[in-house]
């Protein structure tokens, strides 16, 4: 009787609907970083969902991916991870992965992908 209270309790788990940004983007959406704190960002930066709790994305200079389980609309990355590339704009992807880690708040508008933070800091992406 314990082990088909298991099973039943591990199925009812598996088919949770995601409450996370995860559930809101489909694996094969692109962000496009458009703005860094109201500020246009020409760099070629990314953020994807691949799974449900999984972040990862292309920095200027690394690729990347961390672990993301708030439910919407919280946000918070953790364990940040990234190949370990060196170009011209590593301080810019360094700066990135600090705002990136900092934002507590996730909204979906449409083609608009917009964290934020108590501290008024944001990323913009726009739908790749």
């Amino acid at each position: 009787m314990k082990y088909i209270a298991l099973i039943i309790a591990i199925a009812l788990t598996a088919c949770q609907k995601d409450e996370t940004i995860s559930g809101q983007s489909t694996p094969t959406d692109t962000w496009q970083l458009s703005q860094m704190n109201g500020k246009a960002i020409a760099a070629d930066i990314t953020l994807t969902f691949p799974e449900k709790g999984r972040i990862a994305g292309r920095a200027p200079c690394n690729t990347y991916f961390a672990s993301q389980t708030a439910p919407l609309p919280w946000f918070e990355v953790t364990a940040i991870a990234s190949t370990k590339r060196a170009c011209p704009e590593l301080e810019l992807e360094e700066v990135y992965f600090q705002a990136l880690e900092s934002m507590t708040l996730i909204e979906r508008t449409g083609p608009t992908l917009l964290l934020s933070n108590d501290s008024n800091q944001s990323l913009e992406y726009r739908l790749k």
